[in-house]
């Protein structure tokens, strides 16, 4: 399963530009769709943040959109993972040290 097409089933219901924000950013980088669901969520999270850091990119109100974004990508990271608890700490560590990077570049 695709991450877009998981985001889809994922329950609570996010709101609709939420998710119609998540699904541009796989749908602008489609490799992502062929990793494993979790994988492709902390890169569109990262990639989230990466816009949210750009000072001037937009009004801020985009910005907050970005910034939930990230931030429903790294819960439903979780919530996909928790699928496979073998490779939960391993893919949670990765996640952490990943998104750090990205905030300090």
């Amino acid at each position: 399963m695709s991450a877009s097409a998981w985001i889809g089933d994922a329950r609570p219901e996010a709101p609709e530009r939420l998710i119609a924000r998540v699904r541009e950013v796989l749908e602008s980088h489609p490799k992502w769709e062929q990793l494993p669901v979790a994988d492709a969520l902390v890169e569109a999270a990262d990639a989230l943040l990466r816009e949210v850091l750009r000072e001037g990119d937009g009004p801020a109100r985009d910005r907050a959109l970005d910034l939930l974004a990230a931030d429903a990508c790294v819960t439903w990271a979780f919530e996909a993972a928790a699928d496979e608890p073998s490779k939960l700490v391993r893919r949670a560590r990765s996640a952490m040290e990943r998104l750090a990077q990205g905030v300090a570049a």
